[in-house]
């Protein structure tokens, strides 16, 4: 089944760069987008959609498929909110970085029908800046764009298979996961690395102020590592509060890994941990299912 209309609700950096892409890759239908007034004329002017609404009901209103690019919590309201008013054909899915909370609000707001009419997603893509003016066309090119599929979903059906095919063709590779695993995966190789950041810079700024020249002087390393700590507050506080205890599982390991190595700074051990991390394998393709488990199962074992 094509994809005729779509309305993207929340027409910033992810939801203004979806659109962006679908253009550049050749998508003819409609796009509209959702949001305030400022960034809807800004991406209108953009071009990355057709028309802005402000209200989300009725930016839904003949739309077959609906974007949620929204703060994960925004979503999760939306979710109940939109799903009494949608067309009945119409496809919603979203892009927010935890899946276990918004795929059980969908459920619930779908009921039965919610196979056919939601389907959960997360682009493992973006920048440390937020807004339609950083949105870009190539941002999922290579990127792995997770999909947690419902009991009994086929996403290569329907409307879900066309938006598949199209997330394909702006580059991004699919990797499908349920929605448990997704958050346990993500909280090592997404929420953590962002806290990991944060928590470099604010330790930067107490110990030489918040003037002091550190990323000149520390160079690309420094900068790397810093550089996701401009993220904007209001999108990882949903992260947090809906993934915390997977994070906060993560984060004692990592705790005790940084407490085993200041403990043995002059010890064979140090050398020990350079080896182990040189182990972390560099993969050119997006983990799937069966990958996850292994990784896991092997944990377990040498645990």
């Amino acid at each position: 089944m094509p994809i005729r209309q779509i309305t993207i609700i929340g027409t910033g950096l992810i939801g203004g760069s979806l659109g962006l892409a679908l253009r550049k890759k050749g998508f003819k239908g409609k796009i509209i987008g959702c949001d305030q007034p400022d960034v809807l004329r800004l991406a209108k002017k953009l071009k990355a959609i057709d028309q802005g609404i402000t209200d989300p009901i009725k930016a839904c209103q003949s739309s077959n498929l609906v974007v949620l690019a929204t703060p994960i919590s925004t979503t999760i309201d939306l979710i109940e909110r939109l799903a009494p008013h949608l067309p009945a054909d119409a496809l919603v899915t979203d892009v927010g970085s935890t899946k276990s909370e918004v795929v059980s609000r969908a459920q619930k707001a779908f009921g039965s029908r919610a196979p056919d009419r939601f389907l959960a997603g997360h682009p493992m893509a973006g920048k440390e800046n937020s807004g339609i003016e950083f949105a870009d066309a190539d941002m999922f090119c290579g990127a792995v764009w997770f999909l947690t599929p419902l009991p009994g979903q086929n996403v290569q059906r329907g409307l879900a298979g066309d938006y598949v095919s199209w997330l394909k063709k702006i580059g991004a590779e699919i990797a499908e996961m349920e929605p448990r695993e997704h958050d346990q995966l993500c909280a090592w190789i997404s929420h953590v690395p962002q806290f990991i950041s944060t928590a470099l810079a604010a330790s930067l700024v107490n110990e030489f102020g918040e003037n002091a020249p550190v990323l000149d002087s520390g160079g690309r390393a420094l900068r790397e590592m810093t550089r996701i700590s401009g993220s904007p507050y209001s999108m990882w506080r949903d992260v947090a509060l809906t993934n915390k205890s997977n994070i906060a599982e993560a984060l004692l390991k990592l705790e005790q890994r940084l407490a085993h190595i200041r403990e043995n700074l002059e010890s064979r051990q140090l050398q020990d941990e350079f080896e182990l991390a040189h182990k972390l394998k560099r993969a050119s393709s997006p983990p799937s299912h069966a990958d996850t488990k292994k990784t896991k199962k092997k944990n377990k074992q040498s645990q």
